[in-house]
C-alpha cells in the first residue's frame, strides 16, 4: 500500500460524515440542486464528491461495482481501506461508480421488485458535465420545475417510466454533486 491509497479519508470521521450525509440527503430530497462536498479525496480518476459519497454511504455491507477507469488497483485499495465495500458485478451492486459511458448498459443494474422497490442500485455518475444542456425536472422535492444537465435524458425518462422501480442517480464532478431519484420526471 502507498500513502496515497491510505490517505484522503475524513479528517474527523463523525463530523465530516454527518455533514456529507446531510449534503447527499439534501441533494436527493431536492432533485436538480447542486451541492458542494470536500471532505475526502481518492486516487484518480475519482472526484472529491464521489469519494465523499463512497465514504458516507458505503461500508462492508454495501456491494459496490466499479466501471471503466474507476476499476483500478489504487481505487480498489483505497475503497478496501476506507470503507471495506465489497467490489461486485454490476447486477449485484447496491452502488455503481463510473463515468456515464462506462456504466452502460444500464439494464445490468438492479431496479428493485414490486415487493421491494428499495432493492435498486444507485448509480454514482462521476466526472459529470454540469455545464451541459439542462433538462427540465418536475416531481417530489421540486417546487415548480428545476433544471439539471443530464448525460442522456432519454435514459432518465425511461427509468422514471418504471417508477416505483428503477435506479437512482448521484451525479458528481470535482467537489459538486446533484441527485436524481427515480421519482423525478424529466421533460
Amino acid at each position: 500500500m502507498t500513502a496515497s491509497e491510505l490517505s484522503g479519508g475524513f479528517a474527523v470521521a463523525a463530523w465530516d460524515g454527518a455533514h456529507a450525509f446531510r449534503a447527499v440527503l439534501n441533494a436527493m430530497a431536492r432533485p436538480g440542486t447542486i451541492v458542494a462536498l470536500s471532505a475526502a479525496t481518492g486516487p484518480e480518476p475519482i472526484s472529491v464528491a464521489a469519494a465523499t459519497v463512497l465514504l458516507t454511504l458505503c461500508d462492508r455491507t454495501t456491494p459496490l461495482h466499479l466501471a471503466g477507469d474507476h476499476d483500478n488497483a489504487a481505487l480498489r485499495t483505497w475503497i478496501a481501506f476506507h470503507c471495506a465495500a465489497p467490489i461486485v458485478a454490476a447486477q449485484d451492486a447496491a452502488f455503481a461508480l463510473g463515468r456515464w459511458d462506462a456504466l452502460q448498459p444500464l439494464d445490468r443494474f438492479a431496479i428493485g421488485t414490486p415487493e421491494y422497490p428499495d432493492r435498486a442500485a444507485t448509480l454514482i455518475i462521476d466526472n459529470h458535465d454540469f455545464e451541459g444542456m439542462p433538462a427540465r425536472l418536475t416531481g417530489p422535492g421540486i417546487r415548480g420545475t428545476a433544471a439539471l444537465a443530464l448525460p442522456d435524458a432519454r435514459a432518465f425518462v425511461a427509468n422514471h417510466a418504471r417508477f416505483p422501480l428503477g435506479w437512482d442517480a448521484i451525479l458528481t464532478s470535482g467537489r459538486h454533486l446533484a441527485a436524481l431519484p427515480r421519482s423525478t420526471e424529466i421533460r
